[in-house]
């Protein structure tokens, strides 16, 4: 598990060793996703949920990731150009990260009749059911889903590493 100020350093070594110094770096509340690269802000951020619980490895690539997407721009994408940038950095993860999410943080929380769980930040706006049991919606299968309450408590304890 990796110390925040750690990754910190990290990113502003990176950062000063990649791009200009017209870029900063922070972290973010994000659940889900680990990196961000805000063009418009020229800022790129890392979650700080999810960095806590990374090993340091995992949070190098990370940033390489988000370096990458801001040396070759936003019409890049995941594309061919950042493929080839996201390489020459040392980058050698996938399109996504593959690392878990900040469930505990999930306030809405689903199960279907056979007892797989599912975890969301936000309500559903439609009924959802289990992709386990069927591969297509089938309402035998919908999820019920319950509201459980966040405190504060839980989000420091999720925001420092184990």
């Amino acid at each position: 598990m990796s110390d925040l100020h750690s990754v910190r350093q990290w990113a502003h070594e990176l950062i000063a060793q990649h791009l200009d110094d017209t870029w900063s770096f922070d972290f973010d509340h994000a659940r889900r996703r680990a990196g961000l690269c805000s063009y418009t802000k020229r800022r790129i951020t890392v979650s700080r949920y999810l960095a806590a619980r990374y090993d340091d490895d995992e949070n190098r690539q990370i940033l390489l990731h988000e370096i990458a997407h801001a040396l070759v721009g936003p019409a890049a994408a995941h594309g061919p150009a950042w493929r080839r940038t996201a390489a020459q950095l040392g980058y050698t993860g996938g399109r996504t990260h593959p690392g878990e999410a900040a469930d505990e943080l999930a306030p809405w929380v689903g199960e279907c009749p056979s007892g797989h769980v599912v975890y969301r930040h936000r309500r559903t706006t439609r009924r959802i059911s289990c992709a386990v049991c069927s591969p297509t919606f089938d309402p035998r299968h919908a999820f019920t889903w319950t509201h459980r309450t966040i405190t504060p408590a839980t989000r420091r304890a999720a925001a420092t590493p184990r």
